[in-house]
């Protein structure tokens, strides 16, 4: 007996049956497995513009399978649309409310499977975060990366529009900038390249949370409707067979998923949401720890924009995410069990790849060096993440003096006044999961720098969020602990080094020795009082995710009781 059939007679049995009789249903559709379709479909946002009609087509699939599904609605972020609020703030936090979202649908309601429909960069995270607490049998369907435009007879997407809008002085007219604008975008769907949407449904996959063969894959494309069919069967079957995500969730599978990360050169921003994906299911894993030891031993396997120069559709017709693990070989745990009830070896057995020059062998990768790099150090001692490409000629190391911001606007400003030059190391701090409060975004200083001539000649250390695409110059990003992060204006007891720089301090990053120091004497750190950071007047939900918000350690979930 499934969990959402209540015993007839009872107050709940008949109040539930009176609702769900007046929406049509019989007694018969009452008796079977009852599955949420997960659904961010928004027309905020290309991104989530085709997710009803997918959501129809599962739903239908669903029933055909003997599953009687409900559609459950949850918050649609867009980074590019929903960052104009608050510095950014509602981006990462956007991540949380839809876990939160998801649990008020589903679990209130006690439905018995979902099948999430995974699209732009915080759904996905969100969705297997919400397996993971709610741990009923769940698959992810990723519905697909969107067509990329054309401009002036070459590539243009999404990324390229902010890269060139981020552009101090202007690299391109207003004329240009709107015809790139009217072509980027060539349909629905996440944006194109390895960014962070392509990322977590590759690692979805990874984790056996999504059905091998199923990623990347084109929006409206023949193979995604085939998964989207797929899975309408399978998540019924899994409700039969009572396959949950705990069962597939395990360290083996996170220790997976990190290695087919670092063999794609995914978005730094897997990292955090991989962490706070295992903190919902309750395994005891150290993310950052898994990528600092893993990257000098995974090699690099593709080079798919920005990491080098092939397009995620030459990824996907190469094989995507399975064709990958296929050419990982021993250094993929095959014991774990998946969501299609078969372990990893299993399903990868019949697996080919179709161009080894796409997707290669270990014997012949692209890089031997992690394109993702954990530097640790006295400005980060818990870490901070630098973000490489196949080829980078980048310094190795850099040593200069700090120059403290705690917006992007104030250090995009001092750029355009020329107020900072080669050997500055811009400093922004405050845009952390507490301090914007929600993680603001630091890209587009790194953008106005690379426009500005000034990449490898001008360092980047932040605590914000950065785009899933960027890889240039040197920067150091998510730096941990955040400046916000339990400091006292009346001790350094507790302050984060972030939070104790000042102008003129020389800071030094060596990446191959993994270093990001704040070159000042000890004893001077000690004296020091936390620089104030600006305060925010949030209400509402960013009042409720500041006082709840866990460190990024922790991928920044939400739990009570945090100071």
């Amino acid at each position: 007996m499934v969990r959402s059939n209540f015993t007839p007679g009872t107050v709940r049995w008949a109040t539930r049956r009176a609702q769900w009789r007046a929406l049509g249903l019989t007694d018969e559709d009452l008796t079977k497995p009852k599955i949420a379709v997960v659904n961010s479909s928004s027309e905020l946002a290309i991104c989530f513009r085709h997710l009803d009609e997918i959501a129809a087509r599962v739903k239908k699939g669903i029933a055909a399978a003997g599953g009687l599904p409900f559609e459950v609605r949850t918050t649609a972020p867009s980074d590019f649309i929903h960052s104009a609020g608050h510095g950014g703030g509602y981006i990462l936090s956007a991540r949380d409310l839809i876990v939160n979202d998801i649990e008020v649908g589903v679990e209130g309601a006690q439905l018995d499977g979902m099948i999430c429909l995974a699209s732009c960069d915080k759904t996905a995270p969100a969705q297997l975060m919400a397996a993971g607490r709610l741990n009923i049998p769940t698959l992810l369907l990723a519905c697909g990366y969107q067509a990329s435009g054309c401009f002036r007879g070459g590539h243009c997407d999404i990324e390229e529009v902010f890269l060139h809008a981020c552009a101090v002085g202007g690299t391109a007219s207003l004329d240009e900038l709107t015809e790139m604008s009217d072509n980027a975008v060539g349909g629905p769907g996440v944006c194109p390249g390895m960014g962070t949407a392509n990322s977590m449904h590759i690692v979805a996959e990874a984790l056996g949370m999504a059905l091998p063969g199923s990623t990347p894959v084109a929006a409206n494309s023949p193979a995604m409707w085939a998964a989207a069919d797929a899975a309408a069967i399978r998540v019924v079957e899994m409700v039969h067979e009572d396959l949950r995500p705990r069962q597939v969730l395990t360290e083996a599978a996170f220790r997976t998923a990190v290695r087919v990360a670092l063999a794609i050169g995914s978005s730094i921003n897997v990292v955090k949401h991989l962490q706070a994906v295992a903190e919902e299911s309750e395994v005891d894993v150290d993310v950052l720890a898994l990528f600092a030891e893993f990257g000098p031993r995974t090699p690099v396997l593709s080079a798919v924009r920005p990491n080098g120069p092939h397009t995620i559709e030459q990824f996907e017709a190469a094989g995507g995410a399975a064709a990958v693990m296929r050419q990982l070989g021993d250094l993929v745990d095959p014991a774990p069990m998946t969501a299609t009830g078969r372990t990893v070896g299993e399903n990868l057995a019949g697996i080919t790849v179709a161009d080894e020059e796409i997707i290669r062998p270990r014997q012949r990768p692209y890089a031997t060096e992690p394109l993702i790099v954990i530097l640790r150090g006295s400005l980060s001692p818990s870490g901070g993440i630098v973000k490489l490409a196949v080829g980078d000629e980048r310094p190795a190391t850099f040593t200069g003096l700090a120059r403290c911001f705690s917006t992007q606007e104030s250090a995009v400003a001092a750029l355009a006044e020329d107020r900072i030059g080669p050997g500055d190391v811009v400093v922004l701090r405050g845009l952390g999961p507490r301090g914007r409060p929600g993680m603001g975004m630091a890209s587009q200083i790194v953008f106005a720098l690379d426009r500005a001539g000034l990449t490898g000649k001008v360092a980047v250390v932040t605590d914000g969020q950065l785009s899933g695409l960027v890889n240039r110059g040197i920067v150091v990003g998510e730096v941990r602990p955040e400046a916000a992060e339990d400091s006292a204006p009346s001790s350094t007891a507790f302050a984060p080094p972030l939070a104790l720089v000042r102008d003129g301090d020389m800071i030094h990053i060596d990446i191959a020795a993994r270093v990001c120091d704040l070159v000042v004497d000890p004893a001077e750190l000690e004296a020091r009082r936390p620089e104030s950071l600006p305060e925010h007047d949030e209400t509402g939900w960013l009042s409720v995710y500041r006082r709840t918000v866990r460190p990024l350690g922790q991928g920044a979930v939400l739990r009570p009781g945090h100071r």
